[in-house]
């Protein structure tokens, strides 16, 4: 599958660990808008200044990646309203979309376009294995930012030209990440923290082979997504793509450049 060809249609729109994870105030210093991709700030005024990308990176040290990104306001601050009901609700997310194998994390072997997400829904939860308000209920938590390593592919049941998240058919059994949520779609509840800071979100995501990184190409995006009305296949459609740090999802940036 050749990644790059699939993202070019201009309508496509998952104690040391401890210590890498609680990113210090330093990581968002000065020197954290070199290297990556720059991106000039959007003139449409539909465009929300916590969604107008400004600088997409994504850099290794020892066995951590860490996935950036700023925008020209306040990241983190808007999120989807509540609409009661799990069909046809929204998803707001900031993406990583990545060249690298989806077996890297433990999907399948060149099963889509593997992409790190960060996400919020607050009507419905898919990280069963996690207290993200630490309430003693794991299941009351999509509103909170977290997140995902996510599987897409074209699909036009999505819309002409659009991504949507690979559905799990019914009776099949692919391999599967161990914090797979147990929704019929490729989608992985890992656990890695966002960490929101004025205008940044970045998230450090520990890998056993960081060598993975050594030829990697990535892009960024902010979107919207939306469950299905029949919440059925495709259960999660990329329905609106807000802004695109290449302009053209092409993933010009290379890691550690």
């Amino acid at each position: 599958m050749k990644v790059q060809h699939l993202l070019t249609h201009p309508v496509l729109t998952t104690a040391t660990l401890a210590t890498a994870l609680l990113t210090s105030s330093a990581s968002f210093a000065e020197g954290s808008h070199t290297s990556g991709i720059h991106s000039k700030l959007s003139t449409s005024q539909n465009i929300e200044p916590t969604f107008d990308i400004v600088h997409t990176k994504v850099t290794t040290k020892n066995s951590i990646a860490t996935f950036h990104m700023s925008v020209a306001s306040q990241a983190g601050t808007s999120k989807p309203s509540a609409s009661g009901k799990l069909a046809g609700s929204s998803v707001y997310s900031y993406v990583w979309p990545t060249s690298l194998d989806s077996a890297s994390v433990g999907f399948e072997s060149n099963a889509g376009i593997l992409a790190l997400a960060v996400t919020a829904h607050p009507d419905f939860d898919d990280t069963p294995l996690y207290d993200e308000n630490a309430d003693n209920n794991p299941g009351n938590d999509g509103n909170i930012w977290h997140s995902h390593w996510v599987v897409l592919q074209p699909n036009e049941q999505c819309g002409k030209g659009a991504l949507g998240v690979v559905d799990i058919p019914e009776g099949t059994t692919p391999k599967l990440p161990k914090t797979w949520p147990g929704l019929p779609i490729l989608l992985d509840s890992p656990g890695w923290d966002p960490v929101f800071n004025g205008d940044i979100v970045e998230v450090n995501v520990a890998f056993d082979d960081i060598t993975v990184f050594d030829k990697t190409s990535f892009d960024g995006v902010t979107a919207g997504l939306r469950v299905n009305q029949s919440v059925h296949a495709p259960l999660l459609c990329v329905v609106n793509v807000i802004d695109i740090a290449s302009g053209d999802l092409s993933l010009p940036g290379k890691t550690n450049q």
